[in-house]
């Protein structure tokens, strides 16, 4: 092979962040569509976390391999680990607030844990009122009414 022929290795690693870029576009867009094309809460929520963060860290991995900087690797590690940390847990909150609002179809679900937790929290819950009515009913008894 002559000089003429060979392939740069910049060429080729600016060929593959071009890839990286076109991925993360497309799981993006993907994501984008799924907003609108599904039909309820929980699809919804799961077709704009898992293809949106897996697109931005395609495209991260593209912007990283075009900068080749070693600064800019850290700062795009540092944005990754924080989309990876916040994105299940704003999911998760959303789905919950869903759930207790109404918005999520019961009829789609096919184990739905959440309800008998609900049913547990509010009876535990009742209890405890129950409990502190008779304690104050008992101590305003034992001080005659004077309380």
């Amino acid at each position: 092979m002559d000089a003429g022929t060979s392939i740069d290795g910049g060429v080729l690693l600016d060929a593959l962040a071009g890839l990286f870029f076109l991925s993360g576009a497309l799981l993006a867009f993907a994501a984008g569509v799924g907003l609108v094309r599904f039909p309820d809460l929980l699809a919804r929520m799961h077709s704009a976390t898992k293809p949106q963060v897996l697109g931005l860290i395609l495209a991260l991995i593209g912007l990283a391999l075009r900068l080749r900087s070693g600064d800019v690797l850290w700062m795009l590690v540092l944005i990754v680990l924080f989309q990876l940390l916040t994105s299940p847990v704003a999911s998760h909150m959303v789905g919950r607030a869903g759930y207790r609002t109404g918005k999520v179809r019961s009829d789609l679900l096919v184990v739905d844990d959440l309800t008998a937790d609900q049913d547990a929290a509010e009876r535990e819950a009742h209890a405890e009122d129950r409990l502190a009515a008779q304690l104050a009913r008992e101590a305003d008894e034992a001080t005659g009414g004077r309380g």
